[in-house]
């Protein structure tokens, strides 16, 4: 299955199945889930990244076993809106991913995410042994929530 834009993915998922967020990073995947309505982002695991075929059993068993649909991938544009480095390498995941098994994915722009999440953390008086513990998930349920934010309103818009 390709990369699908924002509206196509909502379309393609079976009612009740979840969305699976990842927060990609050189070191670690974050990982976020949404209820089975769709509405709400839950922080739910880090995984330690290795070598590919590793991470993707592991991805693919959470999918499995949490009922997952699609894949929603956060992806690290520059400020300017540019596509950067970092992009190619996400993109190069996602399409490894989808040769593996086929999965709807979108991506969305996850620009300031772990900024946003990490000052949220700091506001909160959260250690910095915690903030390295959750940021990464964190980061994920706040990429995961931006998308279904906009998905339940251009579902308002069609009604």
């Amino acid at each position: 299955m390709p990369v699908l834009d924002h509206s196509a993915l909502t379309v393609s998922l079976a009612r009740e199945q979840r969305l699976l967020g990842l927060d990609l990073g050189s070191k670690t995947i974050g990982l976020a889930l949404s209820d089975v309505l769709r509405s709400i982002a839950t922080p739910f695991d880090t995984i330690r990244r290795g070598k590919f075929a590793a991470d993707a059993k592991i991805l693919l068993a959470i999918v499995d076993k949490q009922g997952v649909g699609g894949l929603v991938i956060g992806l690290p544009l520059e400020m300017d809106g540019r596509e950067g480095p970092r992009c190619q390498s996400v993109r190069q995941f996602a399409a490894n991913l989808l040769a593996v098994r086929d999965l709807p994915v979108a991506f969305w722009d996850e620009r300031l995410s772990t900024a946003a999440v990490t000052r949220t953390l700091i506001e909160a008086d959260t250690t910095r042994k915690r903030r390295a513990e959750v940021v990464d998930k964190m980061a994920a349920a706040y990429i995961l929530q931006g998308y279904l934010d906009a998905s339940s309103s251009t579902r308002g818009a069609d009604l």
